[in-house]
């Protein structure tokens, strides 16, 4: 770096050109990689074109794809080191910022090998204590209004010293059904309770409560790069009146931009929400969130007391950008076990059953691939075929009022407390070998595949009862078939 700052105005001139050049031949290597390069071993299928990796171990969704080499490589390097880090509440331009309040004390606390942390709902009863939850805690008035004192999200985690801003527990309540063959099983409903307000307690008949255990960040590099008209046209088909079917999307407007919402649980972001994540989950402040997430409440003067700084950003967009990198960069699993026959069997079963009308199998990638945060191009994500068993359509998933379902009362953009964004079943079946559990659906409130596709209501009804009235074998099929992805 000495050295750097004594050489000529033309010796730098000649350093940028030396840079940009060797950037370039990096990229032109890079676009030579296409399908004709990837050998897909046997009993294995590609996922998503040249992003599929054949690993099914528990790194099988936290290793970055073929393509990503040279200067992208250190990138997405860097970018993993942010993402698993543990942040402090000092300083430090690299680890610090941590709080005064945060939900984790980094993204991989919650997102461990970039899945899903098993959550501490089952392992603690609610809230964690050991600095993370797993989890987030959506809440507002039951008029759709925030809370002046909380905002959107309750915050359960604090640094040393600074008052959380509460605490969630929840109990279950178990019920036993049965399939037409006599098989039992269990559904386990969530009732979420908050305590230790920091400040004034909220009424429950005033509250409405969602909690969101974090999602698998398999594919979403291919999300951010899909074809936009793909997905418009799939909502504009998905209409099956004889299923109870009828998706639509979600639009979101974000700094005074409308755009077609891909990400999160309800279709309610159009990107990764990196700098959101740094923000509301773990209290870093960046360009675009540049107040501490408990600004004006009482957690601010007691971070100060405990010789936190808010003088400066915690984290720059450039660091940020690079953890965008390592996310879009990530390799999809392949699938696997797809020449055994209980597999294909149950791959059978699942189209009878019509899960496919909202699990699609295969959509596109738009050309030119994604565009990062701090606007770097990914353009070996364009142009590909992928196969994410998801339309990124909202659905209603049903509600309590008619039997079992999914309603949160939560809305977000244009979704609705009962609607829902088909979640992506690409790697489902790595989950417990990546995570240590099975724990599915937005709060985790399904132990297995078996109780989360029960747990559909609404338009996934049809879909359930037509599995519910298979025979054993055929249900274990589907079950093998989705392990299998």
């Amino acid at each position: 770096m000495k050295y750097v700052k004594t050489i000529s105005v033309m010796g730098r001139i000649q350093l940028l050109l030396a840079t940009v050049l060797l950037l370039s031949l990096a990229a032109c290597e890079k676009e030579g990689l296409d399908m004709d390069d990837v050998v897909v071993p046997d009993n294995y299928a590609l996922s998503a074109g040249t992003s599929t990796i054949f690993l099914n171990s528990s790194v099988a969704y936290d290793s970055e794809a073929d393509w990503v080499t040279g200067s992208y490589l250190s990138r997405f390097i860097s970018g993993d080191g942010l993402y698993d880090d543990v942040r402090t509440s000092d300083n430090n331009a690299t680890t610090g910022g941590l709080g005064p309040v945060y939900a984790g004390y980094s993204c991989g606390s919650c997102h461990r090998n970039a899945g899903r942390t098993k959550p501490t709902l089952w392992s603690e009863g609610g809230s964690g204590s050991y600095g993370f939850s797993s989890m987030l805690i959506y809440i507002s008035r039951k008029n759709g209004a925030q809370f002046r004192e909380y905002g959107r999200v309750l915050h359960d985690q604090a640094i040393y010293g600074v008052e959380p801003e509460g605490k969630l527990s929840v109990e279950y309540t178990y019920q036993t059904f049965s399939f037409p063959d006599g098989e039992t099983y269990e559904l386990c409903k969530p009732t979420y309770k908050i305590t230790e307000w920091y400040a004034d307690s909220i009424a429950p008949e005033d509250l409405f409560c969602s909690v969101r255990i974090p999602l698998r960040h398999v594919g979403m590099g291919q999300m951010m790069a899909l074809d936009r008209n793909e997905i418009e046209a799939l909502a504009a088909k998905s209409n099956y009146p004889e299923y109870g079917i009828s998706g639509r999307c979600n639009y979101i407007s974000e700094r005074g931009v409308t755009q077609l919402g891909l990400s999160g649980n309800k279709a309610q972001h159009a990107d990764l929400t990196v700098e959101l994540g740094f923000s509301s989950d773990m209290g870093v402040t960046n360009s675009r969130y540049p107040e501490e997430i408990c600004e004006g409440q009482a957690q601010v003067n007691q971070g100060s007391m405990m010789g936190l700084s808010y003088a400066q950003l915690d984290i720059s967009t450039e660091d940020m950008e690079d953890v965008d990198l390592y996310m879009q960069s990530l390799g999809v699993p392949a699938r696997r076990n797809v020449n055994d026959p209980q597999v294909i069997r149950g791959e059978q079963k699942f189209y009878e059953a019509k899960c496919h009308l909202c699990h699609v199998s295969t959509l596109h990638t738009r050309v030119g691939g994604s565009v990062l945060l701090n606007n770097t191009r990914l353009p070996w994500l364009g142009g590909q075929t992928i196969h994410p068993y998801s339309d990124y359509l909202l659905h209603d998933m049903g509600s309590e009022i008619m039997g079992v379902g999914l309603n949160d009362n939560y809305v977000s953009g244009l979704a609705r407390g009962n609607e829902w964004r088909t979640t992506p079943l690409w790697g489902i079946g790595l989950q417990e070998k990546v995570n240590g559990h099975t724990y599915f659906l937005h709060d985790g409130r399904a132990r297995n595949l078996v109780e989360a596709i029960m747990w559909h209501g609404g338009e996934g009804e049809a879909s359930k009862n037509l599995f519910k009235n298979m025979t054993k074998e055929d249900r274990d099929a589907v079950i093998a078939f989705l392990n299998s992805l």
